[in-house]
């Protein structure tokens, strides 16, 4: 992979990075068909340079190659971990491409991690994403990730939203709209740039087990239930700080104080990034939502390990976990900052454990490990495990649903070849001397 610009040298940290789907040769003799996207990227670079002080060379990054060779990871999740701003060029191949799924899910990482230490707010989530067009997409095939963007892209002109950037670059009467769409994108990016001031992620990630933002292609909705586990501040232990808990079990905020917001409301951003519709509840509250006869639907159950106290909440949890419902993931944060976390962490872990026991192996469900997830930033990296792991008890255990109608006879194996027969009483799986004598024809005929 060669970066174009950007990402390379010490301190030359991209300002955006242009993610795109490579559009393969129809014919080995043909010219790259992606030179128009190579195009496209050099002039919104020039204008971001204008628009900014930036020195040279740091405008944007993009790939050139694509083929894996020495370095390739380090240096995409260096310039997605230090990029501002992360412009997705939509195509219908766009969305079918796990390497564009991967680089939207490590950059919208970030931007989860931020709303979630910087504001309590969620009104506006800072997403610090710039779509563009390169073909148009209709809505209805947008991943969820996408959709909730609800981004205008008549703002850049109609004949852009018509055609996008590939039209406008290809058409030379549409050569003054291609230039004023450019241009207006480059003053957009940079005004996302400026406004959402996005702290940097972590540059040594093991890119390979980034997961892709988006779900399979046409496929039904996938839905996933987050469900809290959590006291409130009318319902604490005694001696448990209330700095951690708000007026409602879902207002619980364990990784305080460098999260501003619930983890609950952290866990559903994440989960949303992965393509998941969700639902979010409490589970004192709302139990039927996990506790449903039959898998209603792969879940996560965030878990605080005060809550235990409690005699009704135990219960609960010990219904989830003996009743078999492997299909509901288990996560138990634990803030390594939390001073009772040091004095009081051995008790919980062996509460824990004891309310766990019938979660022996990953077989009974997912568990993450009782002593508590340290940090956050290891709280959200354990979250594409335990929706995976939930995903799969569900299609494991969940009913299926045969089209209705008794379905015709059973095809059978004759001396003839395989057919249907008359069939007998039943009118499936039985012969008869006709259709013995119809098989001795055929294999008279076929020795004249």
């Amino acid at each position: 992979m060669q970066g174009s610009v950007g990402a390379q040298g010490d301190g030359q940290k991209p300002y955006f990075f242009l993610s795109y789907a490579h559009t393969p040769k129809s014919d080995p003799k043909d010219k790259d068909p992606n030179l128009w996207v190579q195009r496209f990227f050099r002039d919104l670079c020039a204008h971001v340079m204008q628009l900014t002080p930036l020195p040279a060379g740091s405008a944007g990054f993009m790939d050139q190659q694509m083929q894996p060779g020495e370095g390739w990871q380090e240096r995409l999740s260096e310039a997605l971990a230090f990029c501002k701003v992360f412009v997705p060029l939509y195509s219908p191949r766009y969305f079918l491409s796990e390497q564009c799924g991967r680089e939207w899910f490590a950059f919208s990482s970030r931007a989860a991690a931020q709303n979630t230490r910087t504001s309590s707010n969620n009104s506006y989530p800072v997403t610090g994403i710039v779509p563009a067009l390169w073909v148009p997409v209709p809505t209805r095939q947008l991943p969820q990730p996408a959709e909730r963007l609800q981004f205008n892209h008549a703002t850049f002109g109609d004949e852009y939203a018509d055609e996008g950037f590939y039209g406008l670059i290809k058409l030379n009467y549409l050569r003054d709209q291609y230039e004023r769409a450019v241009y207006r994108l480059a003053k957009r990016i940079v005004n996302v740039a400026q406004q959402t001031q996005l702290e940097p992620g972590d540059p040594h990630q093991d890119y390979a087990k980034v997961p892709p933002a988006f779900g399979p292609a046409g496929g039904p909705a996938r839905e996933m239930e987050v469900s809290v586990l959590a006291c409130s501040r009318s319902s604490l232990p005694a001696g448990r700080s209330p700095d951690y808990y708000g007026t409602e079990a879902l207002d619980w905020n364990p990784y305080h104080p460098a999260s501003t917001r619930p983890l609950a409301d952290h866990a559903v951003d994440v989960v949303r990034n992965l393509n998941y519709t969700v639902h979010l509840s409490d589970f004192e509250a709302e139990p039927q939502r996990l506790l449903a006869s039959g898998p209603p639907g792969p879940g996560l159950l965030l878990l605080d390990r005060w809550a235990l106290d409690a005699r009704r909440r135990g219960e609960l949890l010990d219904q989830l976990c003996t009743t078999g419902r492997p299909w509901i993931s288990v996560m138990v944060p634990g803030n390594v900052d939390d001073p009772q976390h040091a004095t009081h962490g051995e008790e919980l872990a062996q509460r824990t454990d004891s309310a766990l026991a019938a979660r022996t192996d990953e077989s009974d469900g997912h568990r993450t490990p009782s002593a508590g997830l340290p940090t956050l930033e290891a709280f959200s990296k354990a979250i594409p495990g335990a929706v995976k792991a939930a995903v799969r008890h569900y299609e494991a255990n969940a009913p299926t649903y045969p089209p209705p109608g008794s379905g015709g006879p059973m095809p059978r194996v004759l001396p003839g070849g395989i057919g249907y027969g008359a069939g007998g009483p039943s009118g499936r799986g039985q012969s008869t001397d006709q259709d013995k004598n119809n098989g001795d024809k055929a294999e008279g005929s076929s020795d004249d």
